[in-house]
């Protein structure tokens, strides 16, 4: 017999163990895709292996369409969605009636009963809300519903928030201790300058965003014309859309096409080299180096992923891991990575070393890198990157929330559906050229952001 609490169970068993399920890879991954009457973009990869179904749901309401002096505001708007919900005429109880408002309590135990789980956040670009349940039609059915009404109603309780608030500020004034976050915080700001990608969420950002910010913020951006929504579970297309139908519901009933939402700027690249030095007293130096990268829609993102393995991105068979760690005791570790998104999101080279060698280690990967963005890389290395990379793809997609992950990329970037089975083709045939050709289109080492936390000179 089949019981909540035997569910509940259930679900909390396959949480852990979910993950060595399925086997997309050798099947395929066949992702369908179509658009509903409200505009909302649908995508759904049918794993029928187990039980499960992991949902999401991206809206373009990220941090880039925060205002400079409410740093924070998407952030804080999905971290108070899950503090209750507004009581409300039920769409599924008959004419007249009402549903209960729920606090943050109620709501935690009513998740909790379901062993549900249902989620929301905010990155630079997206704010996303998350899903993830048993499939058996008398659990699913409950858990949408309850989303639904955390997605379409929720309470932003004033006195939580006030709470919220404080309890942010304390998680600030702690984090400014750190040097890694000093660290970043210059980084950033010297690479992105006045874009949003740079905006940092204070105290001072904190006190200007109110409830009723909140509330404009969901009204404007969090409606069913702007979702793109992703689903990977035992669910067929015709459950798949009507359950979508019913967790955007409760949201305003804007049709398509949206009313377009502004713009926002490009990242400005740099025009001269930025050296920032930052006293602080660690026993390490903390390191990092960059300027803005590109956009994850760009050409030349194989050949700068590839690349980027071989530079920095491989860990400790990557030249810089070579140069800095193996060859010269500099650091335990170096690495490097791109941070593409709908802007020219970071390239960071980072380190932490003792101060006094800092001035050292930053020589050294500043060499490393000229070096490779004028020359390339190896044949030896080329291949090694290909051989790693294509024979670690299966372990990005080797679970229904990795795959939910990529699919959900495709969809927010607008990327072809056949592209989780063409990944491997697309690494097999970059070659040397066109890494050392895609590198020197992006990076100019000599204009670059150098930070140094802890340690000594930073002079170009």
């Amino acid at each position: 017999m089949i019981t909540l609490k035997n569910i509940a169970a259930y679900a909390i068993w396959t949480g852990a163990t979910a993950l060595f399920l399925i086997n997309p890879v050798q099947a395929g991954i066949p992702i369908e895709h179509w658009a509903q009457a409200s505009g909302a973009q649908v995508y759904l990869v049918q794993s029928h292996g187990i039980p499960m179904l992991d949902l999401q749901i991206d809206f373009d309401a990220g941090s880039r369409r925060d205002p400079a002096d409410q740093a924070g505001l998407a952030s804080v708007t999905a971290r108070m969605s899950s503090k209750g919900v507004r009581a409300g005429a039920a769409h599924v109880t008959g004419a007249g009636a009402v549903e209960p408002a729920l606090d943050e309590n109620a709501l935690s135990e009513a998740w909790a009963d379901l062993g549900a789980s249902f989620h929301a956040g905010a990155s630079s670009d997206r704010m996303s809300f998350s899903l993830r349940s048993l499939s058996y039609p008398e659990l699913l059915g409950k858990a949408v519903q309850l989303a639904a009404r955390q997605l379409g109603e929720p309470a932003f309780p004033e006195a939580i928030w006030q709470r919220e608030r404080e309890t942010l500020n304390a998680a600030i004034k702690e984090a400014n201790t750190r040097p890694a976050t000093l660290a970043n915080r210059a980084f950033e700001k010297a690479v992105y300058g006045q874009h949003p990608y740079g905006f940092e969420m204070t105290e001072a950002t904190l006190a200007r965003i109110s409830v009723s910010d909140m509330k404009s913020l969901h009204a404007r951006l969090i409606a069913p014309c702007r979702a793109k929504v992703t689903l990977v579970g035992a669910v067929n297309r015709a459950q798949a859309d009507a359950l979508v139908t019913q967790l955007l519901a409760r949201l305003p009933t804007a049709h398509a096409p949206c009313p377009a939402l502004p713009t926002v700027a490009e990242v400005v690249p740099l025009d001269q080299p930025v050296a920032t030095q930052i006293s602080f007293d660690s026993a390490q130096a903390h390191v990092l180096i960059g300027q803005p990268g590109f956009t994850r829609q760009d050409s030349d993102y194989f050949a700068l992923t590839v690349g980027n393995y071989i530079l920095g991105g491989g860990g400790f068979v990557s030249r810089l891991t070579n140069e800095v760690r193996e060859k010269r005791g500099l650091s335990y570790s170096v690495y490097s990575y791109f941070a593409p998104g709908l802007h020219a999101g970071a390239f960071t080279l980072g380190l932490q070393t003792r101060p006094d060698q800092a001035e050292q280690a930053v020589q050294v990967s500043r060499d490393v890198l000229r070096r490779f963005v004028a020359d390339g890389p190896t044949e030896a290395e080329l291949q090694a990157a290909k051989d790693n990379l294509i024979g670690g793809f299966a372990l990005r997609i080797d679970s229904n929330g990795k795959l939910l992950g990529n699919v959900a990329n495709i969809a927010w970037h607008g990327l072809a559906l056949d592209y989780l089975e063409t990944w491997t083709q697309q690494v097999a045939k970059v070659t040397a050229q066109d890494i050392k050709a895609a590198f020197q289109r992006k990076l100019q080492p000599d204009k670059m952001v150098t930070v140094v936390l802890g340690g000594v000179n930073t002079g170009q």
